[in-house]
């Protein structure tokens, strides 16, 4: 189910540095759209590509900062606020958890079965309002709850697809 009408999506879209998003996605075809590539993902275990997931999407196409860069905004494997849980990665704005990301390898085929597992990080940060899942190949994102979210087929993305993803 869709998470924005497509007139804020257009919105957002529109307010976009046309050429950073232009220089986004040949790196994104460069990388997710190499057949080679999609196989060697294909065959990775979750823990052989997670980090490699992360720097190949989140820093060197959507351009987050992976710590222990300096005003880093993304980091991996953090504990939640109340336990020792820890999602794979979260998304800081300043110092606080404002996203979860939990990622799968391509086996977990359904992504509504690790719902649970990321919203109770998700409900274990007090500002974290994102949350993100993936299985390398397909890319679900949701603002606070599992009711809507917006997926995204990432060996097959079109052009507008990728610039929606880019906004989220």
């Amino acid at each position: 189910m869709p998470l924005f009408q497509k007139s804020v999506i257009n919105k957002y879209i529109s307010g976009l540095d046309k050429e950073a998003v232009k220089d986004a996605w040949a790196r994104y075809q460069s990388h997710f759209f190499n057949p080679t590539i999609q196989a060697n993902i294909r065959d990775a275990k979750e823990e052989e590509y997670q980090e490699g997931f992360v720097r190949d999407l989140f820093v060197n196409i959507l351009g987050y900062t992976l710590k222990p860069q300096p005003d880093y905004n993304f980091v991996l494997e953090k504990k939640t606020e109340t336990d020792a849980t820890k999602s794979d990665g979260a998304l800081l704005h300043g110092d606080r958890i404002v996203g979860v990301v939990e990622l799968k390898d391509t086996g977990t085929a359904e992504l509504d079965k690790i719902e649970k597992q990321v919203f109770s990080y998700k409900h274990k940060h007090k500002n974290c309002v994102y949350i993100i899942t993936s299985n390398f190949e397909k890319l679900r994102f949701y603002i606070n709850d599992a009711t809507e979210y917006e997926e995204f087929d990432l060996f097959n993305l079109t052009a507008y697809r990728f610039t929606v993803l880019y906004v989220c």
